[in-house]
């Protein structure tokens, strides 16, 4: 019973994170004059315009069986890279939206885990689910700027490219979805001390 309410929690609490993630992606698409995801009826939290049934449900159940961490994803948030004012920086900058406010949240509820005796927060279950917050959120940030398409960081290294090395990029998309694949299920465990670290540094707690 109380397993299955940490997965339960766990996919919440992911399902959420993701959703944050992607809304950010659309607005910081909309600030630079691309209206497609606004148009698209996807600048809500409403989980349900997001969810993808494998991703958001399916895979992160499955991989918390597999591996004890859970991974996922929504249905990525459109908008059109010729509509922003600046095409050559302008993708990196949605890109890097959605992992901060990923960095964002773990912040908020890390400090609040921190000093939750000072806000009379200290209760059991507030001290459970905001670190599931706050590992969720930095396992989130910390994966999506991975430099490996079609990942968020993918987008920020092809703005530092010089020109000339930008068909390296075409390659690389090609075989975007093998990367990620390697990456979760062999090469995952590299990011983790990361993660554990910076979740140590924010709430001053051990995960």
């Amino acid at each position: 019973m109380l397993e299955s309410l940490e997965i339960t929690f766990g996919v919440a609490v992911l399902i959420m994170s993701v959703v944050a993630h992607e809304v950010s992606h659309g607005y910081a698409a909309a600030l630079q004059g691309d209206p497609t995801a606004r148009m698209a009826g996807r600048l809500t939290l409403n989980p349900i315009k997001h969810i993808d049934p494998i991703g958001s449900v399916v895979v992160p159940f499955i991989s918390y069986m597999m591996g004890g961490f859970i991974f996922g994803w929504a249905k990525p948030v459109p908008y059109n890279p010729y509509n922003l004012r600046n095409q050559r920086t302008g993708p990196a900058l949605v890109a890097i939206a959605g992992p901060a406010i990923n960095l964002f949240l773990a912040l908020v509820f890390g400090l609040a885990l921190r000093y939750a005796t000072e806000l009379g927060l200290a209760s059991e279950a507030f001290m459970s689910i905001g670190a599931l917050v706050v590992y969720i959120n930095i396992l989130l940030a910390v994966f999506n700027l991975i430099p490996i398409p079609p990942l968020d960081g993918s987008k920020v290294l092809y703005a530092i490219l010089p020109t000339k090395w930008l068909h390296i990029a075409e390659h690389m998309e090609r075989y975007s979805f093998l990367f990620v694949l390697l990456f979760v299920f062999f090469l995952w465990r590299f990011i983790l001390p990361i993660v554990f670290f910076l979740f140590s540094l924010i709430t001053g707690m051990a995960l």
